[in-house]
Parts: structure tokens; C-alpha cells; sequence
């Protein structure tokens, strides 16, 4: 019996496709909660299984790197990138927990905004993902979805900023503390978007 010491390169890129196909079914289903406000306490449910399967995920991940002895990338690459993944579905499942648990009436505008911008934060991960997947080869393609993913976090941070600004002038003291938790976790979403930008071009560089 042939036997080899390299593990099959798909085993660490497939579990990343996963993963960005579990962001974006959770942003999607993000986008629908702050869209659709009915059914809260389903839908959020439903966002929590996905942040379970999120967790699983990284579990696996975990447990590769653990015994595998040959890793197509750096371990810690492969480490961190399943890691903010995985952390991506974690901020939108407490957004959409708070708005829950705080018996929140209504989503706001800038709410709604910063979903869309999370579902296209997750679109381009998404892409990313598959690119390592697929087209290994040309890792270069990385470069423009990685600059993607940053526009998307800065253009989240001016949504977060004028929403913070909002709340101190329309709303009332218990509706500020509140919703500046559900916004520390929307904008939170996109800053891991960005720092996966960053291991993305690390990767490129090392791998190029």
C-alpha cells in the first residue's frame, strides 16, 4: 500500500468554503431579521444553528492542524483565517441575540445598512475561499477582494459613526445603551472582514 506523509491539500480549503458559505447564509439571514422584522425569536434562532455550525467548523480545523504533520499553508494562517471566520458568524449571532433579548421595537436604518454591507463583506469572502479552493495557482486574484474587503469596513465604520451620533440626539438613554451593543457587534462583523483581508494578502505574499 502507497503511503504519504502530505495530507490532501483540499482538506484545510474545503473546510474554509464551509465556513464562507456559513457567513453568508448567516449575513443573508442577518439582512432578512433587520429587513423583515417579524418572527424575531425564529429567526434568530436560526441565526444561532448557523453559529453552531460556524463552531463546528473550526472544531474540524482545529483538530487538523492538531494531526496533520504537512499543512498546504502556514498554520497560522490557516489557524487565523478559520478563526475570524468563525468570529464573523459569532458578531452577527450576538447582533441578532440583542435585538432579542432587548426587546428591541424596531430595526434602524443604519442597522439595515450595516446588514447589507456584512452580506457583502460575506459575498467576497465567499469568492476569496473559493479562489484558494480552486485556483491555488493564482493566489494573486486574492489581491482585489482583499482590497474589496477594506472599502467594506470603512464605508461600516461611517455607517457606525453617524449611527452613534443618531443616538445621542433621537434617543433616549436605555435605546442608546442598547443599541450601541448591537452596533459594536454589526461594526465588530466587519472588522473581522478586514482583518481576514489582512491573512488573505499575508498569504499571497508568502505563497506567491
Amino acid at each position: 500500500m502507497k503511503f504519504s506523509l502530505l495530507p490532501r491539500e483540499e482538506t484545510f480549503f474545503k473546510l474554509f468554503v464551509e465556513s464562507s458559505t456559513n457567513v453568508n447564509e448567516a449575513a443573508k439571514k442577518l439582512l432578512d431579521l433587520m429587513e423583515n422584522y417579524e418572527n424575531v425569536d425564529e429567526k434568530v434562532t436560526e441565526i444561532k444553528r448557523l453559529e453552531t455550525i460556524g463552531d463546528s467548523i473550526i472544531h474540524r480545523t482545529w483538530t487538523n492542524l492538531r494531526t496533520l504533520f504537512f499543512t498546504p499553508l502556514d498554520r497560522e494562517d490557516i489557524a487565523n483565517l478559520g478563526e475570524r471566520m468563525d468570529d464573523v458568524v459569532d458578531s452577527i449571532e450576538e447582533a441578532a441575540r440583542y435585538m432579542l433579548e432587548y426587546r428591541i421595537d424596531t430595526p434602524t436604518q443604519s442597522a439595515k445598512d450595516l446588514a447589507v454591507i456584512i452580506l457583502r463583506c460575506s459575498e467576497v469572502l465567499d469568492k476569496a475561499m473559493r479562489i484558494l479552493l480552486y485556483r491555488k495557482s493564482k493566489l494573486t486574484e486574492l489581491l482585489p477582494l482583499k482590497d474589496q474587503l477594506h472599502m467594506l469596513e470603512n464605508e461600516a465604520d461611517q455607517v457606525t459613526s453617524k449611527a452613534m451620533a443618531e443616538l445621542f440626539e433621537k434617543y433616549e438613554a436605555i435605546d442608546v445603551i442598547k443599541w450601541k451593543e448591537v452596533y459594536g457587534q454589526l461594526e465588530g462583523a466587519t472588522d473581522r472582514c478586514e482583518e481576514i483581508a489582512v491573512i488573505l494578502e499575508g498569504i499571497v505574499i508568502k505563497n506567491g
